[in-house]
């Protein structure tokens, strides 16, 4: 058994003289939901479907449970499970009937009790007898889940799975990856919501144009988010003077917002009681102090930014 789900090495599109995946590498660990972050058009579809062999590789090697998509490539999609754009299905049969239909082109047999299985899984259970006509986009996408897991894949693969979902079906959705992952099936998902992904992902890789530009754990990126400049919000009796009086004496103090009593600023943790002092000192009240938790938009913009200012110079 390979120590990864998924193994992707090297892995390039070009199409004409433009390179459309630029060299990206990555391997996704067994039990573990992996995030492909990016804004749209940055290559996280074509890395996809490069993966699931929609479209031909340019450039590298994909390996899916240690096969080798190149020379087994039967074996390596038969740990595959995917949807990529929004599930399909016959509206006019059953989810149950649909079910069927695919688990008979499955390469292993695919029992009854299996179909039951996973249809309670993604909570499908009081209506899979029902038309997919009548189904909701949220219970489609659930369907698709059912079905890309029908085989037991080793990685399920999602491409903006969310998109369309209202709030509730988005946080249904994640606890079925959750429940998967915990069960052993290792999910690789793009997206471009970075709050959303912050709340399923283990890991996650942005991707910006093309290239692979930063990997890294959550838990690493909130270590990150800690170390870096903090954002605060005070509440104060004039916060007007308070942001006056620290841009004169602490201009290294960001102000992100002064109005009323609520003032806004970024500044390293070391700081913060120096801040306090200089206020106080000042005759300005300070009534409390918050520390606004950085979210991994702002952990985003930064790596991109960075990578941007790196690009220039």
């Amino acid at each position: 058994m390979s120590q990864f789900a998924l193994e992707v090495m090297s892995l390039t599109k070009t199409i004409g003289k433009k390179k459309i995946v630029d060299d990206v590498s990555f391997q996704v660990e067994r039990g573990e939901i992996f995030g492909l972050l990016g804004p749209n058009g940055a290559g996280k579809t074509t890395i996809i479907r490069m993966i699931v062999s929609l479209i031909n590789r340019s450039g590298g090697t994909v390996v899916v449970n240690g096969h080798n998509l190149d020379a087994s490539f039967t074996l390596a999609m038969n740990e595959l499970g995917a949807i990529v754009e929004n599930p399909e299905f016959y509206k006019y049969l059953s989810g149950y009937k649909n079910l069927r239909h695919y688990a008979r082109m499955a390469l292993s047999d695919v029992s009854e009790e299996r179909i039951e299985e996973v249809t309670k899984l993604v909570g499908l259970d009081n209506a899979i007898r029902d038309k997919v006509r009548t189904y909701s986009l949220g219970m489609r996408q659930r369907l698709g889940v059912a079905q890309a897991i029908l085989h037991k894949p080793s990685i399920l693969i999602l491409d903006e799975p969310t998109n369309g979902l209202d709030p509730q079906g988005i946080r249904e959705f994640r606890n079925y990856l959750r429940l998967l992952a915990s069960q052993g099936t290792s999910v690789l998902v793009s997206s471009h919501l970075l709050s959303e992904m912050e709340l399923m992902c283990d890991r996650f890789a942005i991707i910006e144009k093309g290239k692979l530009v930063h990997i890294a754990t959550m838990n690493e990126t909130e270590e990150a988010v800690e170390k870096s400049l903090r954002t605060l919000e005070f509440e104060v009796s004039d916060a007007k003077a308070a942001a006056d009086l620290l841009q004169h004496r602490m201009p290294a103090v960001h102000i992100a917002a002064a109005k009323g009593n609520l003032l806004a600023i970024s500044a390293e943790k070391e700081n913060i009681p120096e801040i306090n002092r200089l206020l106080v000192m000042n005759n300005i009240d300070v009534f409390r102090i918050a520390y606004v938790k950085a979210s991994l938009e702002e952990r985003f913009l930064e790596i991109t930014n960075k990578d941007k200012k790196e690009q220039m110079a």
